[in-house]
């Protein structure tokens, strides 16, 4: 088989964030599949073949993708952020092991891409300095006392949490329930960042106290982030805070 599978991430939304690496994929492409938002931040271009699709139907994508390649195209499967983070990279290496045989002989690769947690930090200072996990709390994939059990250990272990896909109209009630899971292990003032659409006009980053945060509004284009108890504000006259997690534990 001559096609090829390049899994690319897009980066958070800006340009400029996009890996040299990834551009070039991008321009070596003849399809393209992905989201629909995640297409159209592709400029169209001669001899690019668009495939976009719904949110919900990663699977079915990387099937067709890998059906393309199979047939000797060359592919491009697009994520916002990093692909290997909640993302396609895993959607399309769940479809190859149940598919074809043959496709297994194809030439696949994934092009990182910065993840929304990584452009979030950046953004405030350093509050990924110390051990950090993420965690998706959609449970269309896995179910929520799953996701509530992850969340205890990872607090009780006093890591730094950042929270994927945190809220959407059809649950609208999980990140609540989230921060106030919480608020069992970390104290009021805890630092709790909200960052939404991070990298792209319309970005909004918030640093609040665990308290304050539980009443705060948020949507699937924010990423939000628990601070550990280690997790520290560096105050600035009439600017936000700096905040940043010391790489150090005291034994």
């Amino acid at each position: 088989m001559n096609g090829s599978v390049t899994v690319i991430g897009l980066g958070p939304g800006d340009p400029r964030y996009l890996t040299p690496a990834a551009a070039q994929a991008l321009d070596g492409a003849e399809d393209l599949i992905g989201y629909f938002p995640y297409v159209a931040r592709v400029p169209e271009r001669p001899g690019l073949v668009r495939h976009a699709s719904d949110n919900r139907v990663e699977v079915d994508r990387a099937r067709h993708a890998l059906e393309l390649a199979a047939a000797g195209r060359r592919v491009a499967v697009v994520s916002g952020g990093d692909p290997g983070v909640f993302a396609m990279a895993a959607a399309l290496f769940e479809a190859l092991e149940a598919g074809d045989p043959a496709w297994r002989s194809l030439t696949i690769t994934v092009e990182p891409g910065i993840t929304a947690m990584l452009a979030a930090a950046a953004r405030v200072g350093a509050p990924l300095g110390g051990d950090f996990c993420a965690i998706s709390l959609s449970d269309n994939l896995k179910p929520w006392e799953v996701i509530t059990a992850r969340l205890n250990a990872v607090l009780a272990a006093d890591l730094v949490v950042a929270l994927y896909n945190p809220i959407s109209r059809a649950r609208p009630w999980q990140l609540g329930a989230a921060l106030a899971l919480a608020a069992e292990h970390r104290a009021p003032d805890t630092p709790v960042i909200l960052a939404r659409a991070v990298g792209r006009p319309d970005e909004a980053i918030r640093v609040l106290p665990l308290a304050e945060a539980r009443e705060a509004q948020a949507d699937m284009a924010t990423l939000v982030m628990i601070g550990a108890s280690a997790t520290r504000l560096i105050p600035r006259e009439g600017r936000a805070p700096f905040v940043y997690t010391p790489r150090s534990v005291a034994r």
